[in-house]
């Protein structure tokens, strides 16, 4: 074949090669690392874009109207990193692929989740089901092995899903309606560091729900409606975040906004008390794996200040009374109550509105805190100020 011929051949074949490639990217999309990460979010979408490459690694299709993705991503092997979130899709796309890492489908109109939309990814690191309808989800034992990151807050449950994946190091469960964590639900969970809890509608919890929790670092408890006046119920529970080796954000009650730590170690620091700090140190998400890290999955906590969090006011004296006697009087539709004593006392009481009747309730005085904090008590917000 002549010099010039096998030119022009190999020409040709460039130029093909060269306009298949720029046909890889959708034009409503954005695609870089050699058309392996693809970003269509905020186009109003209602269907999934034509002519993406079939070996992408990370695909953005969040902000837009999709409604339904049943069956065409599983064709997508290679994909690691999946954002769905921001859409219209009432359930987990069925036949996702199974080499996904990171599932991002928060703020959708997910009402529940079956055992068979997650029985094969066992390679997931990371799902994020936020801000969606979800009352109930079905794990099925031995499934998502490699699960790290489990995001259900802002969701609609009532209590803490049984069969979670064994080796999950973060739960955030945060801003539902949980009253209850059923006995042995977490006895499994060797593996938890982080558990997020807080702005729920627990009253009382049995502090043996978190016996087994063998690697906990960080609970948060806060913005929950604890039955304070029911030392019976509440007692075990104060007694356990006292002593407990994870640091408790939102202490139950009126104790102080953090507590547990009991053994700190000295290589362990936390930098902020803060109910927004993320799990396990997550940052913004990286689209990319070519690396081989994962993102990891955000907590959406953001916002939050715990009802039962210490507020750092000055010490009202303009609140007690010359005998010394504990009282508690209405001042704009809050109740404010002051102790018998600056130090010893510990009987507080109140007077139920519209009934006339008198109720004292001892509270133990390890748990009294010198300075003034707000919590739920016989169903009004209390001021209890001890100096």
């Amino acid at each position: 074949m002549p010099v010039a011929t096998l030119a022009s051949l190999m020409l040709l074949l460039l130029l093909l090669s060269v306009v298949a490639v720029l046909a890889i990217c959708p034009p409503m999309c954005s695609c870089g690392k050699g058309h392996r990460v693809v970003d269509c979010s905020t186009h109003g979408l209602s269907l999934l874009p034509d002519s993406l490459q079939h070996n992408i690694h990370s695909l953005n299709l969040s902000h837009n109207r999709l409604q339904n993705l049943d069956g065409l991503l599983g064709r997508f092997a290679h994909l690691r990193t999946l954002d769905i979130s921001h859409n219209h899709l009432r359930h987990l796309p069925v036949g996702l692929p199974r080499a996904l890492w990171d599932i991002n489908a928060s703020a959708n109109h997910i009402r529940q989740l079956e055992k068979n939309d997650t029985a094969y990814h066992w390679n997931l690191q990371s799902l994020d089901l936020s801000n969606n309808q979800l009352e109930r989800v079905v794990f099925i034992n031995n499934t998502l092995p490699s699960l790290r990151a489990l995001n259900l807050s802002h969701n609609k449950f009532w209590t803490v899903p049984t069969n979670m994946p064994h080796k999950l190091e973060v739960v955030d469960l945060s801003h539902n309606f949980l009253l209850q964590i059923l006995p042995g639900s977490l006895d499994r969970m060797s593996q938890l560091a982080r558990f997020y809890l807080h702005a729920n509608r627990f009253t009382s919890l049995s502090e043996t729900v978190f016996n087994r929790l063998e690697a906990l670092q960080l609970l948060t408890l806060g913005d929950n409606p604890w039955a304070c006046e029911e030392e019976e119920n509440i007692t075990n529970l104060l007694n356990w975040v006292q002593r407990t080796s994870a640091k408790v954000l939102g202490c139950p009650c009126y104790i102080r906004s953090t507590c547990g730590e009991a053994h700190l170690a000295t290589g362990r620091t936390w930098h902020s008390a803060s109910y927004t700090e993320p799990p396990l140190g997550a940052d913004a998400r990286d689209a990319s794996h070519d690396a081989g890290h994962r993102p990891p999955m955000q907590a959406v906590t953001a916002g939050y200040l715990s009802k039962s969090a210490l507020l750092n006011s000055p010490h009202d004296r303009s609140l007690g009374n010359a005998s010394g006697a504990g009282e508690i009087t209405k001042h704009g539709g809050l109740l404010t109550s002051t102790p018998n004593s600056p130090l010893t006392s510990t009987t507080w009481s109140t007077k139920k509105a519209g009934t006339g009747k008198i109720r004292s309730t001892s509270v133990p005085t390890h748990t009294c805190s010198p300075h003034s904090v707000t919590l739920s008590f016989l169903g009004a917000a209390v001021i209890l100020s001890a100096f």
